[in-house]
């Protein structure tokens, strides 16, 4: 029986790592079985979740390095929960590492004077005809976005 509820439990947590949204079911305190016995839950091999750095966070997905033009380019590092630190050489002149957070629509940074929000998109919607016709983009600003191939 103990092992069917592992086996149950393991699967239910690979399914729920499958959706960018899921969250993990709160620990409780209360027995899961009939004979009082706590029941551990085993981690999926592999899966995202149990690593303690992209756990808690809503963008976890997009961590790594996104591609822009001309050698443009933002590696996003997830860092304590709800936030990321960015990297980014955002034009010729301007390179910079940023602290994002998670916002409703994508992570939130400040660079400068401006707050700005990496949001997704595609490329038609960047402006830039290198990345058009690209699927999976982060857009900053019209003229200003990052794709992966």
């Amino acid at each position: 029986m103990q092992k069917s509820m592992m086996l149950t439990g393991a699967m239910a947590l690979a399914l729920l790592t499958g959706c960018e949204k899921a969250e993990a079911p709160a620990p409780t305190d209360t027995p899961t079985t009939t004979e009082e016995v706590p029941v551990e839950t085993v981690p999926a091999e592999g899966a995202d979740a149990t690593d303690p750095a992209t756990a808690s966070h809503r963008f976890a997905s997009w961590a790594g390095k996104w591609t822009g033009v001309e050698g443009m380019y933002a590696t996003i590092t997830p860092t304590e929960p709800g936030k990321y630190k960015l990297e980014m050489q955002s034009d010729l002149d301007t390179k910079g590492t940023y602290d994002g957070e998670d916002s409703e629509h994508g992570i939130k940074f400040k660079r400068g004077s401006e707050e700005l929000s990496l949001r997704r998109g595609s490329g038609d919607e960047t402006g830039l005809k290198y990345l058009a016709g690209k699927k999976e983009c982060l857009i900053v600003k019209s003229g200003e976005g990052y794709c992966r191939d």
